[in-house]
C-alpha cells in the first residue's frame, strides 16, 4: 500500500484557502474545462475508458504549468524569412522523477512535452505494522544533484509519500528549491505537511481539497 492514501485521524471540513500556504503552493488556473475534469474523475460511475481520457487531459495541464517553474534563458534564432526574432529556450539540466506507481501515469504527459527529458523512479510502500513510508526502490539520473527536478504523484493525501520522496532526492543531492512537485489532488494536511516540512520546494496542483480520491491509481491502471 502507499503510505499516502492511508487514513490520518485529522479532517479537514471545508477547503482552505490557497493564500493560507503561501505562494510556494500553485494551482493551475481552473477553468470550467478544468473543473469539468476534476468532476468526472471523482465520479464512481466513471468507466475505466473514460477515467483514463479526462485524467490524461488534466495531467497535461499540470506538467505544462510546471513547465513554466524551469529556467529559461533569452535566445536569438533565425526565422525562414531571414528575419531575427528574440524568444526564449530551456536552459539544460532538468529531469522527472515519478513516485512508483500511481506516478507513473503522469510521465507519458512529460514525454509529450518534453521528448528527450530523463525520468528516474522511486518506489516507497507503506510498512504493515507501523504504516511508516519506506524506500524500495529508486533510480535517478546519476547527476540529478545538478538537475531541476520535477516529482510526479498526482493523488496526496497525507504528504507521507512525498515528504519521504524529497527527503531521498536530498540526500542524493537535490536542492530543495530545484525540486517541483507535479500533483493532480492534494489535502490541506498534506500541502501542511509538505511544505512545513521542506519550504524551499514549490508544489503545483489542479485542487486542494478535504477529500482526495484515492481510487486514482487503481482505476487508471485498471487494479481496482
Amino acid at each position: 500500500m502507499e503510505p499516502d492514501i492511508i487514513q490520518n485521524s485529522t479532517v479537514f471540513t471545508t477547503q482552505t484557502s490557497y493564500e493560507d500556504f503561501g505562494s510556494h503552493l500553485i494551482r493551475v488556473n481552473v477553468t470550467d474545462q478544468v473543473k469539468e475534469l476534476q468532476t468526472v474523475l471523482r465520479d464512481k460511475t466513471t468507466s475505466r475508458g473514460d477515467f483514463m481520457f479526462y485524467a490524461d487531459r488534466l495531467i497535461r495541464l499540470v506538467v505544462e504549468e510546471g513547465l513554466n517553474q524551469l529556467p529559461y534563458q533569452k535566445c536569438v534564432i533565425t526565422t525562414p524569412t531571414g528575419a531575427q526574432y528574440e524568444g526564449l529556450k530551456y536552459e539544460k539540466g532538468n529531469c522527472g522523477v515519478s513516485i512508483m506507481r500511481s506516478g507513473e501515469a503522469m510521465e507519458q504527459g512529460l514525454r509529450d512535452c518534453c521528448r528527450s527529458i530523463r525520468i528516474g523512479k522511486i518506489l516507497i510502500q507503506s510498512d504493515e505494522e507501523t504504516h511508516e513510508a519506506k524506500v524500495y526502490y529508486a533510480k535517478f539520473p546519476p547527476d540529478i544533484e545538478k538537475r531541476k527536478v520535477l516529482l510526479m504523484y498526482p493523488i496526496m493525501s497525507t504528504g507521507n509519500t512525498v515528504t519521504k520522496a524529497i527527503s531521498v532526492l536530498k540526500d542524493h543531492g537535490v536542492k530543495e528549491s530545484n525540486i517541483v512537485l507535479l500533483n493532480l489532488f492534494c489535502t490541506p494536511l498534506s500541502v501542511n505537511l509538505v511544505l512545513n516540512t521542506f519550504p524551499d520546494i514549490k508544489v503545483l496542483t489542479s485542487e486542494v481539497h478535504s477529500v482526495a480520491p484515492n481510487h486514482f491509481g487503481t482505476r487508471y491502471f485498471g487494479t481496482d
